[in-house]
């Protein structure tokens, strides 16, 4: 699970929104006049003043002060007199509950701690900014910064780095804030969770005794020794190791002070010491890890603790849940659906037990059940672990911190938050997709009925876990906390609740609109539901997507995200044209706002190709040359951001519009990434070598020269390199510590590619790769539904690819499309799709309903709807001998330059 998400869940029940965007009351500094003089912007989750006669440099030390949530109103008052009083530049984080999701246990590591930043002029003035700020919050508390120097024991820390917004590609060719060397060049602006000035830097004088004081702390005097690290949170790390005096094996568990806050605004110290009264407390059950003891390293807090064998439960579905296969063996059901059944009773003694001892769980989910094979009987074992939420059941606390597909909804306290988080586990044991109830609890029903028409588990078992996930809410505590939200990774909302009576477990009416299935209709709902989901008074975007849209410049605008990916998705499947969407685009993309991405689904070569599509070709022109004027040489050389996807891009528009400038501009980037060295560590179609062969061999198909044919050869058996034959006989892409079959960065991808390769010529590895593939996308269940990252790219590659052998039927196609029903939510009485994460829809191409929208388009009766670049297959012959033609070779609908032959 990617713990970021959780943030984005808290300003709008339906979509993953920004942070900031939610109602909240702003500190009193926040809402006071402007001063005379000044100039104020807001930017994200930042409010900044500067006085207008001020000059600032464009880089620099600044200076950052944290806070905590108590004291945070009067450090700002007194830090904004300061900078006021002197008309020193600064900005801060203008509400309580942005500094708390800024805190939170998984926020981001490099920003968390920051709440005011100062900007000094030269050096100087900031060594005399950090005394004053030093002097001016002594005693104050606040979280360290981890990506900055702390100046003595208070708030104050100082970080060098860019003043203001400029951007370079890092040796990745991501698109990353930049600092200039002293030779004029812009270098990447590191931000990491570590203080790390740059190497060129010489660190000022008065700053060395702060230096020389961090690093005098290390762990040398402690009774222990880190093997390893098993975790991290903003709150500190997990760590495997072990006694020095006894030599056994122990987890250490490290908690920052005032950092890593829960909804309950607890600091990941007092939930560590939470964690080790609850455990006390249940010293001597075979269930829960012992505690060894504690120390304090600086001001660190560890907790020593019992070193369980075993795996984590989340890793089993991997290992063993049958519908990883195409066409699991009933036996093999049956075999799953007993030990399923086994390790739910397991789970449901233990936690029986730790009630029994007065302690409530409070944090019950996949990753905190610990499972082992006992050696005597072979039977499973099963231990819980984290404890930091744990509280005694006579204080009737709701959840502060929890997993968003066991979060229990607001009303729950005590011990029925342990059991709606049984129940979930009950579903998700059969279908790990839970995280759709935080959106609509109604849900629980058809994945109990989706579970039981997959196993032979009795359904008894299932409508008990759907009626205590429906459940009418409680009746509130007389006294007792305030409820707020309980996120793992911030404050996010909790579950909506079911509201009135108890509902039934089971419900004759269908739960989704439409069937994804029934072509026509899904089109109609999808559409209806993309139309209903626009919002065209906001700036920064139309159709409601991943967090992505937030992350970098244009986000809400660009292909793979924003506006342009869905209205491609909306033409390729039929859909009317939309005036009002496309003016919504062109208004955003007349001045693309600065540090935009260029690349194809991320910035203006995706944007450029789109518009030109949908019959704008004067701003698509104008953002190519736009694109042009800008240094493309330096990105990277992938589809997603890099020259591959602005070569195709260029080169499509090239021969749309007769200019030839711009297919000279798409084989200098063929040139370019010819002789970039491939990267290491990635592999597939978005990211890997499957790009740059797509580029090589569309234009190959333009010139006929096979060079470039022989060059996408190449960059294939790289990708193929990267992938992993399963015992299924699956061919996946390897990342060292899973596999993934997926259309963005797996194999599938790699297949689509391998498919137009050999309809010029032929290679038996690929021929094989390719059947294997095939065999990849046959899975019953995927985690999401996305086009790049789930099911959906599933359906997509099924329905287009040439290979052939089993797997590629209208009944293999109609299975995927069935494995990509379970994941949908309604959405106005429209069907939709959740993005990343399943804590919410999103609507756009990559992630969510318009990706399965083109995906369904491309497997319907007739449909040709394709991903850019990857039109529908011209046939299904027989691949052609293995040499090349030298001459230009026609591929679907791509214009052929005749050569003379010889």
């Amino acid at each position: 699970m990617n713990k970021g998400y959780a943030a984005f869940c808290d300003a709008d029940r339906w979509f993953y929104d920004a942070p900031y965007r939610r109602t909240e009351e702003s500190y009193p500094a926040a809402l006071a006049p402007v001063p005379e003089g000044w100039q104020t912007h807001r930017s994200g989750d930042w409010l900044a003043l500067r006085p207008l006669d001020t000059e600032l440099p464009s880089q620099g030390w600044k200076i950052h002060v944290s806070a905590c949530l108590d004291n945070a109103e009067s450090v700002l008052d007194r830090v904004h007199a300061y900078c006021v009083e002197r008309r020193i530049a600064f900005k801060f984080v203008p509400s309580r509950y942005l500094l708390h999701i800024r805190n939170a246990k998984y926020a981001d590591r490099a920003a968390s701690g920051k709440f005011l930043t100062v900007y000094p002029a030269d050096e100087e003035q900031c060594r005399r900014i950090a005394e004053d700020l030093d002097s001016l919050l002594a005693g104050e508390p606040g979280p360290y910064i981890l990506s900055d120097l702390r100046w003595n024991d208070g708030p104050v820390h100082l970080r060098y780095g860019s003043f203001t917004l400029r951007h370079c590609y890092d040796e990745h060719g991501d698109l990353v804030p930049a600092v200039e060397t002293p030779d004029g060049e812009l270098v990447p602006d590191v931000r990491g969770p570590v203080f790390q000035p740059p190497a060129w830097l010489e660190l000022p004088a008065f700053l060395r005794p702060h230096l020389d004081r961090r690093s005098a702390v290390t762990l040398q005097d402690i009774p222990y020794t880190v093997e390893k690290a098993l975790h991290f949170s903003n709150g500190g790390g997990v760590y495997a190791g072990r006694d020095t005096r006894t030599g056994e094996a122990v987890v250490l568990k490290e908690a920052r002070p005032f950092a890593g806050l829960a909804a309950d605004g607890a600091d990941a110290v007092t939930r560590l010491h939470r964690e080790r009264r609850a455990l006390e407390a249940l010293a001597g059950l075979d269930c829960v890890p012992s505690v060894h003891g504690t120390f304090t390293v600086g001001d660190h807090h560890f907790l020593v603790l019992q070193y369980l064998e075993g795996h984590p439960l989340n890793t089993y579905f991997a290992r063993r849940h049958p519908l990883i296969e195409a066409d699991p063996d009933p036996a093999e059901l049956a075999a799953y659906t007993e030990w399923a059944l086994t390790i739910h009773q397991r789970v449901t003694e233990a936690v029986d037990a730790v009630h029994a001892r007065g302690i409530v769980f409070n944090d019950l989910h996949l990753f905190n059940i610990m499972v082992a094979e006992d050696e005597e009987s072979g039977e499973p074992r099963v231990a819980l672990l984290d404890f930091e939420a744990a509280a005694h059941v006579d204080e009737g606390l709701r959840q502060t911190v929890a997993n968003p597909a066991f979060v229990a909804p607001a009303d729950r306290r005590g011990p029925s938050v342990d059991r709606y988080a049984l129940a979930c586990l009950r579903l998700a044991l059969f279908l790990p997709l839970t995280s759709l109830l935080v959106m609509d609890r109604a849900k629980a029903a058809h994945l109990a009925d989706i579970a039981a028409a997959q196993f032979p588990v009795p359904r008894a078992f299932l409508d008990e876990a759907v009626a205590e996930i429906m459940a009418a809410p409680e009746p509130e505590p007389e006294s007792g906390p305030e409820s707020g939200p309980a996120y793992e990774a911030g404050t996010g909302p909790r579950a909506v609740r079911s509201g009135g009576a108890r509902r039934p477990a089971r419900s004759t009416a269908p739960y989704l609109p439409v069937e994804p299935g029934d072509w026509e209709a899904a089109r109609a709902s999808m559409t209806a539901a993309l139309h209903a989901s626009a919002t065209p008074d906001r700036e920064d975007r139309l159709f409601p997507g991943d967090i992505a849209q937030f992350t970098s410049a244009g986000g809400g605008t660009a292909f793979g995200y924003g506006a342009a990916g869905v209205l491609y998705a909306l033409a390729e499947t039929g859909a009317a044209p939309w005036p009002e969407a496309e003016e919504w685009l062109l208004a955003r993309t007349k001045q693309p706002d600065s540090g935009t991405p260029l690349g194809f689904y991320d910035g203006l070569a995706g944007l450029a190709w789109t518009l030109d599509r949908l019959g704008h070709r004067d701003r698509a022109l104008a953002l190519a040359e736009q694109l042009l004027r800008q240094p493309w040489q330096s990105v990277g050389t992938d589809l997603h951001g890099g020259l591959a996807g602005i070569g195709l891009a260029l080169d499509s528009l090239g021969s749309a519009t007769g200019e030839s400038a711009l297919h000279t501009a798409a084989l200098r980037c063929a040139e370019l990434v010819a002789r970039r060295p491939p990267e290491p560590k990635r592999a597939g179609l978005l990211h890997g070598q499957s790009g740059p062969a797509l580029l090589f061999l569309r234009l190959y198909e333009r010139t006929g020269d096979p060079e470039l044919l022989s060059r996408a050869a190449r960059a294939l058996h790289r990708d193929l390199d990267h992938c992993v034959t399963s015992a299924f006989g699956t061919l996946q892409v390897d990342e060292g510590w899973r596999t993934m079959p997926y259309l963005g960065a797996g194999s599938v991808g790699i297949g689509m590619v391998l498919d137009d390769w050999l309809e010029h010529a032929a290679d038996d590895r690929f021929e094989q790769a390719r059947t294997e593939i095939v065999r990849a996308a046959q899975a019953t269940f995927y985690a999401q539904p996305g086009l790049f990252r789930g099911a959906a790219g599933m359906v997509l590659h099924l329905a287009r690819t040439t290979t052939p052998g089993p797997g590629t039927r209208a009944e293999d196609v109609a299975r995927q499309i069935e494995a990509l029903a379970r994941h949908a939510v309604p959405y106005q009485g429209h069907l939709a799709f959740p993005g990343e994460q399943l804590m919410r829809l999103s609507m756009d191409l990559s992630t969510g309903t318009a990706g399965a929208l083109l995906a369904l388009g491309s497997a319907a009766p007739g449909g040709r709807a394709q991903l850019p670049f990857l039109p529908p297959p011209r046939s299904t012959a027989p691949a052609p001998e293995p040499a090349p033609h030298p001459g230009a070779v026609s591929h679907r609908n791509t214009p052929v330059k005749k050569r003379n032959q010889t």
